[in-house]
């Protein structure tokens, strides 16, 4: 049974769908450009004693093979995996206006259980 299409109104737009960002081209970034900060949050803490897994900010236009060079050549420690996140820029307001923060990328590097990445 054939149904017909919905018309445009009805549909339903995914609105957390991006377009995939693979870097831009020309773009070539040194690794102190791609690492922007660790966040070292209470989750953050959680992960890397139990999982041995450590938090950063990056680049947004950085990818996962990017990333796990940097910090490889930024710290002595061998990257098992790089999962990311993009985290969308919230809403707030500023005097009578809503403004909205900026989007950034969050990675989270699990490392070799042999290594760790001393923050303190």
């Amino acid at each position: 049974m054939q149904t017909r299409p919905q018309p445009k109104r009805l549909r339903r737009l995914n609105k957390r769908a991006k377009p995939v960002r693979v870097g831009l081209p020309g773009l070539n970034l040194e690794p102190y450009q791609i690492v922007l900060r660790p966040l070292v949050t209470e989750k953050g803490t959680h992960q890397s004693t139990r999982h041995n897994a450590f938090c950063f900010e990056v680049h947004l236009a950085a990818t996962k093979s990017q990333i796990k060079n940097a910090i490889q050549t930024l710290f002595p420690v061998r990257v098992e995996s790089v999962n990311t996140q993009i985290r969308e820029g919230k809403k707030r307001r500023y005097k009578s206006r809503i403004g909205q923060l900026s989007s950034w990328k969050k990675a989270i590097v699990t490392l070799h259980p042999d290594d760790k990445i001393e923050f303190f």
